[in-house]
């Protein structure tokens, strides 16, 4: 097998990505791409947990059920099964491959979250998926089968132009762009909240898996559908940080400036009503009592919890407030919602396959229909682990001889970045801003329309710059020796806005789409959940269109 040639190459170095890794049979000769140093993505800043019906109170049917609530009528019955039968399977091999989660005496502990009937949430103090991300880190390290990139970018998806599918990825990695060809490729990015001005996201959250593959032809759905967690660090000049839903498990007040607690004048669970509901409702209220709502805060106050409790479970959330200049034993954390977990994808099916063969995608990339219209607290680490082990069972086709091109050509291009900075830089801070103001918490038609009018004269832009003309189209079988000022920093800026400017739009109409509101999608004019909106929202190209939901509920 040549240099440039692999079974399976994975794209992403998250829980996803990690685990599938290590999931995948180990006579796969694997390539693992990540765009940064490895430990960037979401999953490593998890901090609630992982949830999983394990105690003897508990049941994987009650698991399901709170799932499907939490889905709004938009949950794959089937999914979820899977996943939540799946789930105590998922934990024994996390604490196989040595995850401590916090125990009480030799049980492993387990806390409440929002929207959930039982404690079933495990958790290694309050950086549960840090504990997970850099477990897994190390044992694929020790895989002799996987070959790590790093700082390499994924720039689009080599399909068979005869067959349809997909037999490996063009990538921009030390200083050239290759292809990479593979019997499979396993998108595993995590999800676009970058493409929101507020959120909790990583800066490599850029979305850029679910648009190489809608770029590539692969069926999207329910991107409309994105996740506001209600409790962000907000600061001027601070970046975004989770206060853990947790945190209001184990019993924080929300307060407005008057010191009110006004959670339940919006919902009668109060601070634990779904992270929709709660998010609105600091929206709302905030929009009701303060002359300038987007630059206010609500208040997250734990002095009902004990201290010592407090010392024990939110260690890091403790010191990454006083970091910032909060003490929270003294006062409590000004908060406001951010964008934090987008519910739609690529669509898939349990084995990660996705509409195009020898595609396949997992974790907040995929869209298995497991979280429907509105995620479920602390389901996501357990998605990309009950997925991922689907992997061990991958049998992939032969090696076409047409895929055996190992010795592509070399060609040399001197890149003029100067040029296009400007422009790329302007969309990164204006597309964020453009997409919280239209397609934040809440939406509605006339906003949506001028945003996506907005985005198409930004994509034919994008076409016309100088680097997108000689990037865009490049020959798979050849290898490009670029050169040029910055050019690291120059490639992933590019190909990141490419993906958010394609995201955005995808985001835009699939909202503008659907004529009602349901779980993350809240649309002012059209405020009403409706049965007949009770579908899926795909996206296959330019073309829009309902599917009916599975749903069992």
């Amino acid at each position: 097998m040549g240099a440039n040639q692999f079974d399976v190459v994975v794209v992403g170095s998250g829980a996803a990505g990690l685990y599938a890794c290590l999931c995948l049979p180990g006579h796969y000769r694997v390539a693992l791409v990540t765009k940064a140093e490895l430990k960037t993505g979401a999953s490593d800043w998890a901090q609630g947990g992982i949830a999983a019906a394990i105690a003897p109170t508990d049941s994987p049917q009650s698991h399901y059920e709170d799932t499907l609530a939490a889905g709004a009528g938009l949950c794959d019955g089937e999914a979820v099964d899977f996943l939540v039968n799946h789930a105590p399977q998922a934990i024994a091999e996390l604490v196989q491959f040595g995850v401590s989660f916090d125990r009480q005496g030799q049980d492993l502990a387990l806390t409440l979250e929002a929207a959930h009937s039982q404690p079933r949430v495990l958790h290694a103090a309050d950086t549960t998926g840090r504990a997970i991300v850099s477990t897994l880190m190390e044992q694929v390290q020790a895989r002799p089968n996987v070959e790590i990139f790093s700082q390499a970018i994924a720039l689009s998806l080599n399909i068979d132009p005869t067959m349809g599918h997909c037999r490996g990825i063009q990538v921009f990695v030390n200083q050239t762009i290759e292809t990479f060809y593979s019997r499979a490729v396993l998108l595993a990015t995590g999800g676009g909240g970058q493409v929101f001005a507020q959120t909790t996201n990583p800066k490599v959250s850029t979305g850029d898996g679910i648009a190489l593959a809608w770029r590539s032809g692969a069926r999207v759905r329910d991107l409309e559908f994105f996740q506001f967690h209600p409790t962000a660090l907000t600061k001027p000049g601070v970046p975004h940080f989770l206060i853990s839903e947790a945190v209001r498990g184990e019993g924080a007040h929300l307060l407005d400036r008057q010191g009110k607690r006004f959670a339940f004048d919006y919902h009668p669970r109060g601070e634990l009503a779904p992270r929709d509901v709660v998010s609105r409702a600091i929206f709302q209220h905030l929009a009701n009592t303060e002359k300038d709502p987007t630059q206010a805060t609500v208040f997250l106050d734990l002095s009902p919890i004990e201290p010592e409790r407090i010392q024990r479970r939110f260690p890091n959330i403790i010191r990454r407030c006083l970091h910032w200049g909060v003490d929270i034993f003294r006062e409590p954390i000004p908060v406001a919602p951010a964008a934090h977990y987008w519910m739609g994808g690529i669509t898939t099916d349990i084995n990660c396959q996705t509409t195009i063969p020898g595609l396949y995608a997992l974790g907040e990339t995929a869209s298995t229909g497991v979280h429907g219209a509105n995620r479920l607290a602390s389901n996501s680490l357990l998605e990309c682990i009950v997925f991922a082990s689907q992997l061990r069972n991958l049998s992939l086709p032969p090696v076409a001889s047409s895929d055996s091109n190992v010795n592509q050509s070399i060609k040399e291009i001197r890149l003029d970045t100067t040029n296009d900075l400007a422009l790329l830089n302007h969309w990164r801070s204006e597309l964020p801003r453009l997409m919280w103001q239209t397609a934040g918490i809440c939406r509605q038609a006339e906003t949506l329309q001028m945003a996506i009018a907005k985005l198409e004269q930004w994509q034919e832009q994008w076409q016309q710059l100088s680097s997108s003309k000689l990037l865009a189209h490049l020959p798979e079988d050849q290898k490009i020796s670029l050169s040029g000022p910055g050019l690291g920093e120059f490639m992933q800026l590019w190909a990141e806005t490419h993906n958010l400017l394609d995201i955005a739009q995808l985001i835009l109409t699939s909202a503008l789409f659907r004529e009602e509101s349901r779980g993350g999608h809240y649309r002012l004019d059209c405020p009403d959940t409706k049965r007949e909106w009770q579908s899926h929202t795909v996206i296959e190209g330019t073309r829009v269109f309902l599917q009916p939901s599975q749903s069992q509920d």
